[in-house]
């Protein structure tokens, strides 16, 4: 089966939950006997041109062809998505599969050639704070091109299904994000980088973003007396306003901003953590909480459906945008590490057994076939 993936910035990278998510599965259709191209955009990675990688033709099987695209925040998706578009009607392919809701816009080509398309959500992008006002339109009438044109749907949390079932009436599948085993990393590589020790640091990793909600868990940190460093590891997308005001926000506070992360360094801060916050706003399937509960880690999250659809009864939640309830979370945690423990020991178990790449990819073939 030829499957074309389109909607993602380019892989391999970790820019963004939705290139992780291409990267993982494309792989895995891979070894179940499919023939994937994925249509990378051009341009450098959004935290900068220093964490781009090589432009490649092939990757584990998977064959990459780059779309030249313009850097403006605002045109990029459209662009991108429609030329990806023409380029795959000439592939021949059983499948498109658009990634996000700003390329779905296209879906509907497609399906004047008789080419099957399927459509994942990675979240109602619409909703972020980060887009302007012809981005925003324009992100919401690709989610309506999607309900209206594509084969199938796939969402990656029931709260989003819900709203497409009681928005348009369309039903969708429900295939949630894998999460591969973890790669612990010793503490030396963040100890002589940035100071920090081993359980004694908390940590935010993820996109510098405005609905990431990084902004609480400053002004809850600060509000606390507590020794150990705030760690936010990340780099901006599309948003360095937001990061430059958190920076300022952090003078002569015990806050280490690392930029964006990768590799060792990503496994050392996920693998040494005393405890992971995500206080997200908004939310489609945060793969930086599967990671961080991979890596054995007391996870503290808002309690949005889409974190506590992840974590069930594994992580301790605060209320949403609610400064006051995660300084009071993060202050039980810190003065009680034997709690911390007890979710750290039953983390890893619990995430690996309930999101499987492989399972994921299976069920996304069998979506693809009509089965």
């Amino acid at each position: 089966m030829k499957i074309a993936m389109i909607g993602h910035k380019r892989i391999p990278s970790r820019e963004g939950g939705v290139e992780i998510v291409v990267e993982q599965l494309s792989k895995r259709l891979v070894r179940l006997g499919c023939d994937v191209t994925a249509y990378n955009r051009s341009g450098s990675h959004v935290s900068g041109s220093e964490f781009s990688h090589e432009a490649q033709n092939e990757l584990c099987g998977i064959k990459i062809k780059t779309v030249k695209t313009p850097q403006s925040k605002a045109l990029n998706a459209f662009v991108y998505s429609f030329f990806a578009t023409v380029k795959a009607l000439f592939g021949k392919y059983d499948v498109i599969h658009y990634h996000a809701e700003g390329p779905a816009a296209m879906c509907f080509i497609p399906k004047l050639f008789g080419i099957r398309t399927v459509v994942t959500i990675h979240g109602l992008d619409w909703q972020r704070s980060k887009w302007g006002g012809f981005a925003t339109k324009y992100l919401k009438f690709g989610e309506k091109v999607a309900a209206k044109h594509a084969d199938e749907i796939i969402v990656l949390s029931h709260a989003v299904q819900e709203y497409f079932k009681n928005t348009y009436g369309r039903e969708t599948v429900y295939i949630p994000n894998g999460i591969e085993p973890p790669e612990p990393e010793g503490s030396a590589v963040i100890e002589e980088k940035y100071g920090i020790e081993k359980n004694k640091y908390i940590l935010y990793l993820g996109r510098i973003v405005p609905e990431k909600g990084i902004h609480y868990l400053m002004d809850a940190y600060a509000d606390i007396k507590c020794d150990m460093p705030l760690v936010i590891a990340g780099g901006s997308s599309h948003s360095q306003e937001y990061f430059n005001s958190l920076k300022a926000r952090a003078n002569g506070k015990n806050i280490i901003f690392t930029d964006f992360v990768e590799g060792k360094v990503l496994k050392s801060l996920y693998s040494n953590a005393y405890i992971y916050v995500l206080p997200s706003d908004l939310e489609g399937m945060p793969i930086s909480l599967l990671e961080a509960m991979s890596y054995s880690n007391c996870c503290l999250t808002s309690d949005i459906p889409e974190c506590t659809e992840v974590c069930g009864k594994n992580a301790v939640y605060f209320k949403k945008s609610n400064v006051q309830s995660l300084k009071e979370k993060l202050e039980e945690l810190i003065n009680n590490p034997q709690e911390v423990q007890k979710y750290k020991n039953g983390a890893c178990d619990y995430i690996l057994s309930k999101y499987n790449w492989n399972s994921v990819a299976q069920k996304t073939l069998e979506l693809y076939k009509g089965e």
